[in-house]
C-alpha cells in the first residue's frame, strides 16, 4: 500500500502535528507557510525532500492526498473548500469557520464532494482522561446524561516574551482579538463525544477584569473567562468555558447522569473520580471510586510520546482511518458537528456583547438556516488583507491596551 502523502499548510503548529502523520507511515511531501524563518525551522525538524511554498495557489499544485490546514485559527474554511475541490482530504485544526456565513460555504461545498474526508482536528477528546470518561458512559452505569462541564484553563505570564513573538508577532495577529467564547473547541469538543449531544441554544457571559499595568500587550480583550451555557438537541445542559484564564492552570471536565458521574480531578492528571448514589451504584463499585485512568492501546508508546498528553496521535490516527475505509469521521468531528461548534464560538459571543441573549445554533442540513446565515461575515478579527474588525473582541467594546502597553508590546517584537 503506497503511503499517504501530506501536504502541511501552517508550519509551526502543523510541523508538530506533521511528525504524528510520519510515525503513521505517511510522507509528508510540502509545506506552505509565508514565514521564512518558520519554514525551514520546520523542513529542519521534518528532514527529508520536502517541498516548500510561500504561497497557497501554488502549494495546492503539488500534488498530496491529504492536507494538515493549521493556518491562522480562524481562516481555515476557505482553504478547506478548495481542497475540497481538488479531491484532497482535510484535516482541520481548530474551528472550522471563523464566519457563520463561512460555516454555510463549508457545509455546502461538503455536501458537493462527499467523497473528500473532512475532519475537524480537535484533540481533547483523544486525552487520556476524556477517552475514559467517553467509556464509563458507554457503560450506562451513569443512567441518561444530563450535564457536562468542559473547562479549558489557560492562563498566560504577560511578560513571556518567546510566546509573544513566537505565537503573537504582530499588531493585527488572530491572538489579539481573540474574544474568549472563541476558542472553544477544547471545551466542548471532549463533552460533545462523551455525549454525542449537539448544543442546539447559547448563552453567555463574561468575566471581565483589566489589567492596566505596564505589560507588554496589545490585546483588545480584557475578558478572562466567557461562561458559555448550552442546551443541547438531547435535552442536556453543558457549560464550558472556552479559552479561560483564571487560578492555575487546568483542564477539567466532568459527566452528570441520572445514576452518576465522573470527573478527571483538577491537578492530577487522569486521576478519576467517578460516583453513584449507594442505593444504585453497580455490583463491582464503590460510592466514591478513585483511579488513575489506562490507555489499552497497542500504540501506546507512541501515544506517549506525542503531543498534548497522547491526543494528537490519536487524532491523526483517527483520520487515516477515515481515508483509509472511505468514511466520514464520527460525532463531533465531521463537518456538521464542526460548523456547530464555531457557531456556538460565534454566537456565544454575541449572547455575551448582549447581556446573555439565548441565540439558536443553526443546524445547517435546513436550507432555511442556510440562507438566513449566508451572508453573514461578523468578525471580531481583522481581515486578511487589514480590514477592520466588525464586531468588538471584549465584552466592554470600548476596552482597548493602553499606549504604554502597545509601546511595550512593540519594543519586545522588535528584539
Amino acid at each position: 500500500m503506497k503511503p499517504i502523502r501530506i501536504g502541511v499548510f501552517g508550519a509551526g503548529r502543523g510541523c508538530d502535528i506533521a511528525h504524528n502523520f510520519k510515525a503513521l507511515g505517511c510522507e509528508i511531501v510540502a509545506l506552505c507557510d509565508f514565514r521564512e524563518d518558520r519554514l525551514q525551522h520546520a523542513l529542519n525538524r521534518l528532514g527529508g525532500e520536502i517541498a516548500a511554498y510561500r504561497d497557497f495557489d501554488s502549494f495546492i499544485e503539488h500534488g498530496f492526498d491529504a492536507i494538515i490546514l493549521a493556518n491562522y485559527f480562524h481562516e481555515h474554511a476557505p482553504y478547506a473548500i478548495r481542497c475540497m475541490e481538488k479531491g484532497i482530504h482535510i484535516f482541520s485544526e481548530c474551528i472550522s469557520n471563523g464566519t457563520m456565513a463561512e460555516g454555510v460555504e463549508l457545509i455546502r461545498a461538503a455536501e458537493k464532494y462527499p467523497d473528500v474526508v473532512y475532519f475537524m482536528a480537535e484533540n481533547y477528546p483523544q486525552m487520556l482522561f476524556n477517552k475514559e470518561m467517553q467509556r464509563v458512559v458507554k457503560t450506562g452505569t451513569l443512567g441518561k446524561i444530563l450535564y457536562a462541564e468542559g473547562e479549558y484553563n489557560h492562563p498566560g505570564d504577560p511578560w513571556d516574551i518567546g510566546f509573544k513573538k513566537t505565537y503573537n508577532y504582530f499588531e493585527g495577529h488572530w491572538r489579539n482579538y481573540l474574544p474568549r467564547t472563541y476558542y472553544i473547541t477544547h471545551s466542548l469538543g471532549p463533552v460533545m463525544r462523551a455525549t454525542g449531544a449537539t448544543p442546539k441554544v447559547v448563552t453567555a457571559f463574561a468575566a471581565y477584569a483589566p489589567d492596566y499595568s505596564d505589560i507588554p500587550s496589545a490585546s483588545h480583550s480584557a475578558d478572562r473567562a466567557a461562561i458559555i451555557t448550552t442546551q443541547n438537541d438531547d435535552g442536556s445542559i453543558f457549560r464550558v468555558t472556552g479559552c479561560a484564564s483564571f487560578g492555575g492552570h487546568h483542564n477539567a471536565y466532568r459527566i452528570c447522569g441520572t445514576e452518576g458521574q465522573i470527573e478527571n480531578v483538577r491537578g492530577f492528571g487522569a486521576k478519576m473520580m467517578l460516583r453513584y448514589n449507594g442505593w444504585n451504584k453497580p455490583a463491582d463499585m464503590e460510592e466514591v471510586n478513585f483511579y488513575d485512568a489506562q490507555w489499552h492501546d497497542d500504540d501506546e508508546e507512541l501515544i506517549k510520546k506525542s503531543g498534548h498528553g497522547g491526543s494528537d496521535f490519536l487524532t491523526a490516527r483517527m483520520f487515516l482511518d477515515c481515508i483509509r475505509e472511505g468514511k466520514q469521521p464520527e460525532h463531533p468531528f465531521h463537518v456538521h458537528a464542526a460548523v456547530a461548534m464555531s457557531s456556538v464560538a460565534i454566537l456565544a459571543h454575541r449572547s455575551m456583547l448582549e447581556g446573555g441573549k439565548p441565540y439558536e445554533i443553526p443546524d445547517y442540513h435546513d436550507e432555511a438556516w442556510r440562507v438566513k446565515y449566508e451572508n453573514d461575515r461578523l468578525s471580531p478579527m481583522p481581515g486578511t488583507n487589514g480590514e477592520a474588525p466588525t464586531l468588538p473582541a471584549c465584552s466592554h467594546p470600548d476596552y482597548a491596551p493602553t499606549e504604554k502597553q502597545l509601546e511595550l508590546y512593540r519594543e519586545v517584537l522588535s528584539k
